[in-house]
């Protein structure tokens, strides 16, 4: 099967559409990629339901009890933590953390700006401060005071009081994406119109080596992952609590699912360059 061209298709949605809806749209498909090329049997303790309970005890002589339950309710889901060999086998670790540092990447390639594209997501997350020293300052999200619309290469930042005008601007203005905000029209006393500027060869070079970083910090989040499993396969193995052939075949399917992962990983970032580039 052809690998998905996925953030060709994404980044290249209408300015209009959602951008909370393309993010949930990316990790979605991703993650249902992901677990079906995963071994079978495996199980991602992110997807398992908990219960808990909530009775007391009411005799000293079940706190031992309670207190060994209370640590059992800590511990992975996913495999019998009284059987070493079921724990080697156990993949569900190694797979919520691929599935999470998956989110966190689709998340951090979804901020980028491509083609001449701008997030408006990247002006709502700016900070914006309010009042003066008399009437106390308040820091806020320029998204929770203002609505942004985009209209072709222009951001209309709609504000809902004439006094965040001000702030808003400067906030804009003072920001490292190289905004100019012009000032309201008497007609709009209220809407900040900004201009986005066109893309350079020097912002796609910091797009490409942003997304090359974000690629670097999910690969070593599954990385890590997978030295924490393998740091329990060598302790089973110098206890002798697992046979050797158990631990060889836990150690390939380990193997297994986190060359998965770093395939993973690479198929969107090469898909994410390609737009950025574009």
């Amino acid at each position: 099967m052809p690998p998905p061209i996925l953030f060709h298709t994404v980044l290249r949605l209408s300015s209009n559409t959602s951008r909370a809806t393309i993010q949930t749209a990316i990790a979605a498909t991703c993650s249902a990629r992901l677990l079906s090329e995963l071994p079978r049997g495996t199980h991602c303790a992110c997807r398992t339901a908990r219960t808990f309970t909530s009775s007391t005890p009411f005799y000293k002589k079940n706190a031992k009890v309670n207190s060994s339950k209370s640590r059992a309710d800590t511990s992975p889901i996913g495999a019998d933590q009284s059987n070493p060999a079921a724990q080697a086998h156990d993949m569900s670790i190694i797979e919520a953390s691929i599935l999470k540092a998956i989110e966190r990447l689709t998340h951090e390639l979804s901020q980028l700006r491509a083609g001449g594209r701008f997030n408006p997501e990247l002006v709502e997350g700016l900070k914006v401060q309010l009042g003066t020293q008399k009437t106390g300052k308040q820091t806020v999200k320029l998204g929770d005071i203002a609505q942004i619309v985009p209209k072709g290469r222009l951001l209309n930042v709609m504000v809902g009081e004439a006094d965040h005008v001000k702030p808003v601007t400067s906030a804009i203005a003072a920001s490292s994406h190289n905004l100019t905000p012009q000032p309201p029209h008497h007609d709009q006393p209220l809407t900040i119109a900004v201009p986005i500027p066109p893309p350079t060869g020097e912002s796609r070079r910091a797009a490409l080596d942003a997304a090359q970083k974000a690629a670097e910090v999910a690969d070593r989040a599954i990385h890590d992952a997978r030295a924490a499993h393998h740091k329990k396969l060598q302790k089973f193995r110098v206890e002798k609590s697992v046979l050797p052939d158990d631990l060889q075949k836990a150690g390939k399917r380990m193997e297994e699912v986190v060359k998965k992962g770093h395939a993973e990983v690479k198929r969107i970032v090469d898909g994410a360059k390609k737009v950025l580039d574009s």
